[in-house]
Parts: C-alpha cells; structure tokens; sequence
C-alpha cells in the first residue's frame, strides 16, 4: 500500500498541479509511519523515518534528471521557433514593401491618367462652350436674317411648338433685341431692330396674356411656365406686376372708409382721454392686420409654387401691400385722430405703430421668410420696378425681405417720426395736458397776487386755454401757430369740431363754462382749496408722463432715447416743479413775509411743504426708476441728467427754506409779543405776596408754552427727520434768545424770583418735549440763571463758579443783577466782587448773541439728495411703463 502511495506521489503530473504542496506531500509520506510512532508502548524509532527519506530521494532524483532533459528539448525547439518566426517575418515585411512600391507607383500612374483625362474633359467642355456658342451665334445670324427679310415662320414655329419650344424662343429673342441694338447703325439695320422690338412686344403680351389666363384657371403648373419663360426674356418683372396688380385683395375693396365709419368703436370716446388706458385694439385695425396674415400665408405657398424667385414677388407684394393698405388706413386712424387733441393723436400713433410692428414680426416668423433661399441675395426689386442690388438691403443674419419689412415699417410713420417731430409734438401733449389740469391751480394762485406783472407761464396758459375754447365753440376748429409750422400737423375739417380744448376745459373742470359765453374774468374767482398742493394731482402728473415717456421709447430710435428722456425730464421738471410746486410756494412765501408781526402766524403751511416734500420724494424716486436708467451707457447724459435735476432740487429747497424762515419769524415774532404785551411788572415784583404765591405761572408763560405745544405738535405732523430737529431747532434758540433779552426789562423781588423760576421751569419743560439736546442745555442755563434773582448775594458769587453759568463770563450777567430789587441796597463794590468791574458790552442784547444766535437752516427734501441721480440704476426700461 505504501509502495502504491509512493508512485502515485511521485508520478510528475503531481508536481504540476496548481495547488502542490511539500508540507502535504512530507506529511503524506510519513503519515503512516507518525501513526506507529504514536505508540505509548514504544519509544520513538528513526529509522523508518532515515529510511523512508532515503528511498524517496533516490526516487526524485532520476526524476529532476527527467525533467530537467525534457525542459532542455523543449527550449531547444522554442529556440528553433523563434528562428523560423523572425526569418518569416523578415519575409513578409519584405513583401509588404514591395506591394507598397508597386502600388505607388500604380496610384502615380493613375493620377496622370487622371490628370490627362482632366485635361482632355475641360478642353472638351471648352470646345463644346465654343460649339455651342458658335451654334447659338449661327441661329442668332440666321433668324436675324429672316427678320431683314421679313420672315418670322421658323420663329414662330418655335414659339408654338409647346412650353419647350417656347422657352427656347424666350431666350432666343432676347438675344436678338440685344444683337439688333448693337448693329443698329448697319444698313437696314435699324428697320430690323424695329421689327425685333415689336417681335419682343408681341411675344412678351402674348405669354402675359397666358399667364393672366392661367392665373384666372388657378393653374399653377402653366402659370409657373409662364413665369420661367418671362424670367428667361426680360427678368419676369411684367410678370409679376401682373401677378401683384390683380391680386384681389387690393382691387377686392375700398379699404379707406368714412370718418363717421370709423369713430363707432367704443375706444374714440377714450382716446383724449389722459385718464382712460390707452387703447389696446381697433377693429378696423386689427381686422384689417389679421386680413393681411392670412393673406400672406396663402400667398407664399402660391407664390413658392409659381415663381422661380419667390423672395422677389413677396418683396413686391408686401410692397404694395404696406403701401397701399397698411400707409393709407393708419394714416386715416391717424389724422382722425389728430382731429381730436395731440394726445388722441399721439396715443393712435402709437398703437398703430405698435400692431405694425408686431405685424411685421408675425409675417417674419412664417415658414416662406424661414426658407428663403439664395434667390433673394441674387436682386430685389423695389417699388419703382427696378431691380437693385440686394445686398445693400440684407443686413448681415436676415434675408432681404426682412430688411424690406423693416425698412417699409420706418417709411410708414417717417412723416410723424422724423427728426423732432414726433418729440415736439410728445412735448406738446404734456404741456397741454398739465396746462389743463392745474389751469384752476394756476388761476387762482394768480388771483392771490394783483400787482404782479401779468407775463408768468401761466398767465399764457390761462390766455392759451380761453383762445382754445373760444376758437371750439365759435370757429369749429382751432390751429396754432405751432401746427402751422409743423408740415406733418393734421388740420381739421370745418365740419368737425375739435374736441381738443374741451377735453382740456374738462380736466381743469371747465366744461361748464365752455361755449357759454362766459368772460375770463369769470375764472378769477376760485376757493382756496383749488390752489392746496394734493399727492393725488402730482401721482396723475406722473402717471400722464410715465405714459408718455412709454411712447417715446417705443417710437424713437434707441440711439436717441437717452437725448429724449432728458427732453422730457426737462418738460416734467417744467410743470411739477415750477408750474405747480415752485407756484404754491411763491403763493406761500408771499403770505408769511406780508404777514403782521402782531397776529398769530398760520401753521398751516407747515402742511403744505409736508405735501411737497411727499411729492419731491416720489418725483425723485420716478426719476430714478422710470427716466434714469433710459440713459442706457450715455455717461454724457446720464451725468446732465443729474446735474439738471439737481439744480432744480436746490433751487426748490432754497424756495422752502425761504418759506420756513419767514414761518419761524413768524413764530417768534408771535411769542416775542405775547411776552412783550402780556407780561407785567408786578408779576415778577408783587405787592402781594399771598396772592403771588397763589399762581403757578403768569399769563404769558403760560400762553407761550402752550403755543410751543401747538407748534411742536404741528412741526412733527408735517415735518420729518432732519427737517422737524432743524426747524424746533431755530424756534428754540430764537425763543431763548428772545427770553434772554425779556428778563433783563423787569425788576425781581424774591417774592417775584420765585415766580420767575416757575416761569422757567416750565419754558424748560416745554422744550423738553422738543428732545433735541441743545435746547435742553440752553433752558438748562436759563433756568439757573433764574436763580441769581433769589440767591443771596453773600453766596452768589460761589453759584455763578457752578453748572453751566460758569461758562459765562461774569460781567455779562451784570444786566440781571441790576433788576433785583435789593440791587441798590448794596454797595457797588460788593457786585463788582462778584461779577467784576463793568465793561462796555453789557447789554442782554450783547449776551444773547453770544449765546443765542440763529442757526443756518437748511431744508432737504426727505433727508435725500438729488446728486444720488448720478448713479447706476438696476431698473429694466422694458418693465417701468405700466
């Protein structure tokens, strides 16, 4: 059995395996022999073990002598292998390269085969040009010499041979024409040419007269023939003429109807209307445009059918299609328009460019202006017939007849848009309508100053609105000087009265009065509360020039929106801010300056400049989000822009400052004599000191505080921010002042001190109410300055080393010590301890200059600045217009 094992595991396909192992091939050895030696009974014997070994060695090594003969045989023919591989491969590279000589040089020889035949093929091709030419001169020769004959069969043979015949004959007679004119001098040669001519004439009336009667079949195969055929003759333009002229869409109807006709929608009676939307449709409009599409679209594939070059029939019919439909029906919109008022002329003017606009941009989204090929860069045709080139018109990425259409849009409103037309008359409209709207504003302003000079704004405005109404209800019809000297002014039959002025009169509230006879002098008398400024009138300014200001974006050229809305700019700065803000507040300033120091100032203007701050600040913010950013990349604008609008803002603000100085004069001329005619002389030196302790305050303090409440209470109902703090500001130091100087013109006893300081306790608490720091500090010291009335004169000099009296110099406080009423009661000298030795400028005057001056008021409109228009706006033009 062991023998048995013994061969198995040395049978070398053993040794071969992936998974061989010498551990287990040692351990399958002596297995057996590990058993028996595993007997308790026994010790361990080697010898079976050196045994074992020693046949198994003598076993392997026959074995590695084996195997190391078959590895040195196996070696010896891969060597040989590798021999015979290289010598083969050497062999076919060889080969290869002999192939590739040879088929390089067979690529050669056929390329100069090639190269011959090439040769051969363009003198064949030049021969036969010649040949044929040669041909083409020969029957040219010949047919020219049967028409100096006279002889027109083979000709006409030809011709009415069929389509093939007949196109031969097309090109065939144009040659002559072309012959006969260039040998017109030859003898006979002129009868010749003369019997060509009227070959030509009749040959091209003939294939017009089929193609007129294809046309009327609805055949689209012969008409398509006659088209090629008139094409290969003269260039096909009669052909299409014809095509055009009878086209029944233009001789189908009359397009232009009665005015009457036309002014049945619903949308004329808000047309002039500045309150009404603008309109968005017009049946006639918008019928006729959608007419139009569908005819286009029918037309096309017509056309692409028919016509070998289908851009330059389509080039001549929306040609005539803008010239005679689209020009003629707006231009009627138009005028009637005009015959209403500049706005309803504008506002038509407008939606009837935009409905073009997007007609054009409709047509060019058809799938024939998608598909246009090279035939439209080959020659377009313009109105007049004559072919040009279309390269001139194609701007680089769209095709010719998009040009056209583009370009047959500027010739349709270039009478109303050229040059400043169309701006001027923009201009014309706002001024028209503000003049309207604020005419009542304006009026009774005026009637609030009867020695001004009568050669104001809107003394001409006034004068302007009254002719205008005059000349509707007396002449039917009105034309300005203006108009007259616009070539593009629509004028208005006499049969139709304008409705112009009216709707003018109606927005200043005057229709009433319109066509009654009614005097000018009529419209002088007006309530007040027609003249007060309202946020709801400058929100209606606005919206009117945001519709304006919309048009003009639309309608101008984008190179010259930027110019524009700074035109516009200027006419809106025109009339809110002089013609209305800047008139209230020359009405204003002129009340509180004539206003009698001795009466109570009306605070009531304090609301007024409240509403204009509230207007300026929402004029500045439309400035900013609807006319600033429309300066695009204009550095050049945008910068006259701002500077522009700044100079009003200051010129506005230097208005309100005016006015709120007289105002605060006002106030303190009013407190100034409360104390002046209220105070007495016993108040502060009583005969009865019972009943002087049984008062809290005298009359004028009391009076006095209680007008400090009443404007405080105003101020910060109207004024906000820096404005209120700047004006109680100036209205407290003036009072102090004014208090500074009232004490020093009464004599205290200690009695009446102690009423003063009551006096001042409560002026100092009713400036506290103010909250501005200043004051606080201000009536802080006069209230301790009280005290030096009552303070005994031993400790008095100690007091005025404390708080805020010992900032002061001493001799300025000598005027107060001289009205106590124990003043005299003390030797000279002991004052002079105090205060010092008198000095020259010891007036409460004097003191009060020192410690009392006026500020510098400076009013801002809503703590903002107007210089901020100088920056970059985020704002899309595209979405500000609502």
């Amino acid at each position: 059995m062991a023998d048995q094992d013994s061969r198995m595991a040395f049978d070398p396909h053993t040794f071969r395996q992936p998974d061989f192992s010498v551990s287990i091939f040692i351990a399958g050895l002596t297995d057996q022999l590990i058993a028996d030696a595993k007997n308790p009974s026994s010790s361990l014997d080697p010898q079976p073990f050196l045994q074992l070994f020693e046949t198994t060695v003598d076993q392997l090594l026959p074995l590695r002598r084996q195997v190391a003969s078959q590895t040195t045989s196996i070696e010896k023919a891969v060597a040989a292998s590798e021999r015979a591989y290289s010598l083969k491969v050497r062999e076919l590279k060889d080969n290869f390269t002999a192939v590739s000589g040879s088929f390089g040089n067979l690529e050669k020889r056929i390329s100069e085969v090639g190269s011959t035949a090439i040769r051969i093929g363009e003198q064949l091709e030049s021969i036969d040009r010649l040949r044929k030419r040669a041909s083409d001169a020969r029957d040219v020769i010949q047919y020219y010499h049967d028409f100096s004959r006279g002889d027109t069969s083979r000709l006409d043979a030809m011709r009415k041979s069929g389509r093939e015949g007949r196109a031969q004959a097309a090109v065939l007679i144009r040659r002559l024409s072309s012959v006969a004119r260039e040998i017109e001098d030859i003898e006979g040669g002129e009868k010749t040419c003369d019997a060509i001519e009227k070959y030509c004439e009749a040959f091209e009336k003939e294939v017009l007269k089929l193609f007129d009667r294809y046309y009327r079949k609805g055949d689209p195969k012969m008409m398509a023939h006659c088209a090629r055929t008139l094409l290969d003759f003269n260039g096909g333009l009669s052909c299409i003429q014809i095509y055009v002229n009878q086209h029944d869409f233009f001789i189908s109807k009359d397009r232009i109807q009665d005015i009457g006709a036309i002014t049945q929608s619903e949308m004329w009676d808000t047309l002039p209307d500045p309150n009404a939307p603008a309109p968005s449709a017009e049946p006639g409009l918008d019928d006729l445009y959608q007419e139009i599409r569908l005819t286009v679209t029918q037309e096309a594939q017509i056309i692409r059918a028919v016509f070998p070059d289908p851009p330059a029939v389509m080039q001549v019919f929306l040609q005539r299609v803008f010239a005679q439909v689209i020009q003629p029906f707006g231009e009627q919109l138009i005028t009637t328009a005009s015959m209403t008022s500049t706005l309803a002329f504008l506002r038509m003017l407008h939606f009837v460019h935009s409905r073009t606009i997007a007609l054009v941009e409709d047509l060019k989204s058809n799938d024939f202006f998608k598909t246009t090929t090279d035939a439209a860069s080959r020659y377009a045709i313009t109105a007049s017939g004559q072919t040009s080139d279309a390269a001139a018109l194609t701007a680089p990425g769209t095709t010719a007849l998009a040009a056209m259409l583009d370009q047959a849009v500027e010739e349709v409103f270039v009478q109303h848009l050229e040059g400043a037309r169309y701006l001027d008359r923009e201009s014309k409209s706002l001024t028209e309508l503000y003049a309207g709207y604020l005419l009542r504003f304006a009026n009774y302003h005026l009637s609030t100053h009867k020695t001004k000079t009568t050669n104001t704004l809107f003394d001409k405005l006034v004068s302007q609105m009254t002719a205008a109404a005059q000349s509707a209800h007396i002449g039917g019809h009105a034309t300005t000087e203006e108009d007259q000297a616009m070539p593009d002014s629509p004028q208005q039959g006499s049969g139709e009265p304008i409705r112009g002025a009216k709707t003018l009169l109606k927005l200043s509230s005057l229709t009433n009065n319109f066509g009654t006879g009614s005097k000018t002098h009529s419209l002088e008398h007006f309530s007040p509360v027609e003249g007060e400024l309202r946020l709801d009138v400058a929100e209606t300014i606005l919206k009117w020039h945001s519709e304006a200001l919309g048009r003009m974006v639309e309608l101008s050229p984008p190179a010259e929106v930027p110019k524009n809305a700074l035109a516009l700019m200027k006419v809106l700065a025109e009339n809110i801010g002089r013609a209305y803000v800047e008139t209230s507040l020359s009405t204003i300033s002129t009340q509180v300056s004539d206003h009698e120091s001795k009466m109570m100032p009306d605070l009531t203007h304090l609301s007024t400049l409240h509403t204009i701050d509230l207007i300026l600040h929402l004029w500045q913010r439309y400035l900013a989000v609807a006319i600033l950013p429309l300066a695009g990349g204009s550095v050049t604008v945008r910068r006259e822009m701002a500077s522009f609008q700044t100079h009003v803002g200051m010129r506005i603000e230097g208005k309100i400052n005016e006015v709120l100085a007289h105002l605060i004069d006002g106030v303190v001329s009013w407190l100034a004599q409360m104390l002046s005619s209220k105070q007495k002389k016993s108040d502060f030196k009583p005969k009865n000191d019972d009943v002087a302790f049984s008062r809290v305050n005298t009359e004028p303090c009391i009076a006095c505080t209680d007008y400090l409440a009443l404007v405080l209470e105003t101020t910060r109902g109207t004024l906000s921010g820096k404005n209120c703090e700047t004006v109680l500001t100036e209205i407290g130091v003036s009072f102090h002042s004014l208090l500074l100087d009232h004490f020093k013109r009464y004599v205290v006893s200690a009695a009446g001190g102690l009423m003063l300081t009551k006096d001042l306790a409560l002026y100092q608490d009713s400036i506290a109410a103010f909250g501005i720091s200043t004051l606080s500090d201000r009536f802080d010291m006069l209230r301790q300055l009280g005290n030096v009335f009552i303070v005994r004169p031993e400790i008095l000099k100690s007091y005025l080393s404390e708080g805020h009296l010992a900032r002061i110099e001493p001799n300025l406080l000598r005027a107060y010590l001289t009205q106590r009423s124990d003043y005299s009661d003390f030797p000279q000298k002991t004052w002079n301890d105090i205060v010092g030795a008198e000095i020259a400028d010891t007036t409460v005057g004097g003191f009060g200059r020192r410690i009392g001056e006026r500020l510098n008021f400076d009013f801002k409109i809503s703590d903002l600045s107007f210089s901020s228009l100088d920056q970059s706006s985020a704002f899309s033009r595209s979405k500000v217009f609502a």
